[in-house]
């Protein structure tokens, strides 16, 4: 086993290190922790793993991180040969723009992820307030995919998926949860939708609760141009 993850299933932030073992077939062990309503991961044992108090953890024999952004990268330097998912160090231009969006990543968790929370677990928050920024988050990133698209590049950081797309993903496809009439429906963002799609055609794609694998998801809740792309 390559790390220990400490785990919830539940989690958006847990699943993006699930997502990216499993595209890089990469074997670890899971270790699951309570989230709700319990808050496990608080207990004086596991602050003993990891003073943060967040999820996920990633321990290995030299390091234990609890910052998501910085697993993904330690990931794709430790196991991605294929030089994709970070770009090379030749490229501090294709570097900044995947910094970037994981940057972004982090307002998605404070936005989209609290609204989710307070969905599920009736967690305290300004909801008037998340919702709206949620909304703007959202509007931000399909106004980038848009321009993506324009230029031909199905991802945030260029032609090809790297781990700002996986930082990015989750708490995006799992708006939803939120629930309906706030704004945040994908029907709303068609770029948005697109990107989805690319993300959960990509080799080694699982799934999580809320977010299905392609083959899990009804014929009529598959747009029509995906279905003619699924088809064709």
């Amino acid at each position: 086993m390559e790390f220990t993850l400490y785990d919830y299933a539940l989690s958006g932030n847990c699943y993006k290190i699930r997502l990216f073992a499993s595209i890089l077939g990469v074997d670890y062990e899971k270790i699951s922790v309570e989230f709700h309503p319990s808050a496990d991961h608080k207990s004086e044992a596991m602050l003993q793993v990891s003073p943060a108090g967040t999820l996920p953890i990633l321990k290995t024999d030299e390091m234990v991180l609890s910052e998501t952004q910085a697993m993904l990268f330690w990931m794709a330097k430790k196991f991605d040969r294929s030089g994709m998912w970070w770009p090379k160090d030749d490229n501090p231009v294709a570097q900044a723009f995947v910094l970037q969006w994981l940057g972004f990543s982090g307002d998605l968790t404070a936005t989209i992820g609290q609204a989710r929370l307070n969905s599920l677990f009736q967690t305290p928050i300004d909801k008037d307030k998340i919702i709206k920024a949620s909304v703007v988050a959202l509007r931000r990133l399909e106004a980038h995919l848009t321009e993506q698209s324009f230029e031909q590049k199905k991802f945030l950081a260029g032609v090809s998926p790297t781990i700002a797309d996986l930082a990015c993903f989750p708490y995006v496809a799992l708006s939803g949860d939120v629930g309906a009439g706030f704004g945040l429906e994908h029907d709303n963002y068609p770029a948005i939708r697109n990107w989805i799609y690319e993300i959960k055609s990509l080799p080694g794609f699982i799934a999580m609760p809320g977010i299905f694998e392609m083959h899990q998801l009804k014929d009529h809740e598959i747009d029509p141009a995906e279905r003619f792309r699924a088809k064709g």
